[in-house]
């Protein structure tokens, strides 16, 4: 049976950055209060990812663009019913429902380091942010804290639903996402016009 031919569709850097940020914040996560120092230089390692993240999102190659897999709310809506109904269209690069949690990963992601910028700027007056907040009192501490603890929280379960879509779009699709994901390679074969 004849090999499919295969189209570098992840560049390195964006690969580095997705399993890098996989390791940041499951160290952020479960250290939290435990092992403060890693706890803090896990999230600055996350917040640096974002940032990355974000300017890639400009600059980068054409799949690893917004431009590329921004899509309209309505589209979002529709490509989610149809993969549902096992009819969705196979994208090289992120699909709809893709782009939309890659948004909101990094929104509550950079949300969860700013927070927690903040909480360790109070409560530990230290960081960047120690000299601007350093001086509030408890109550404010009990709110950022609360803050920080939300997303941190949102961000995994957004984590959970992302890797649960992964599963369903390579079983759907029948090509391992993560395997794309490690090596940067899918089918060249796709519904997407813009391959």
């Amino acid at each position: 049976m004849p090999q499919p031919e295969m189209i570098k569709v992840w560049d390195p850097l964006v690969r580095l950055f997705h399993w890098t940020l996989v390791l940041a914040f499951a160290v952020a996560y479960l250290t939290e209060d435990d092992f403060l120092d890693l706890h803090v230089w896990a999230g600055y390692l996350v917040l640096g990812l974002i940032l990355f993240r974000i300017l890639w999102g400009f600059v980068g190659p054409h799949y690893a663009r917004f431009s590329s897999f921004v899509f309209s709310f309505k589209t979002i809506t529709a490509y989610l019913k149809d993969t549902l109904a096992f009819r969705g269209k196979r994208y090289l690069g992120h699909n709809p429902a893709g782009g939309a949690m890659i948004i909101m990963l990094l929104v509550s992601l950079l949300l969860t380091g700013v927070s927690g910028l903040a909480i360790y700027g109070i409560e530990e007056k230290a960081g960047p942010l120690a000299p601007m907040l350093g001086q509030l009192g408890e109550f404010w501490e009990d709110i950022v804290e609360e803050v920080h603890e939300f997303f941190a929280n949102f961000t995994l379960l957004l984590v959970v639903i992302h890797v649960g879509g992964v599963i369903f779009e390579s079983m759907v699709h029948k090509e391992s996402l993560v395997k794309a994901m490690i090596n940067g390679h899918k089918r060249a074969e796709s519904d997407d016009k813009d391959h």
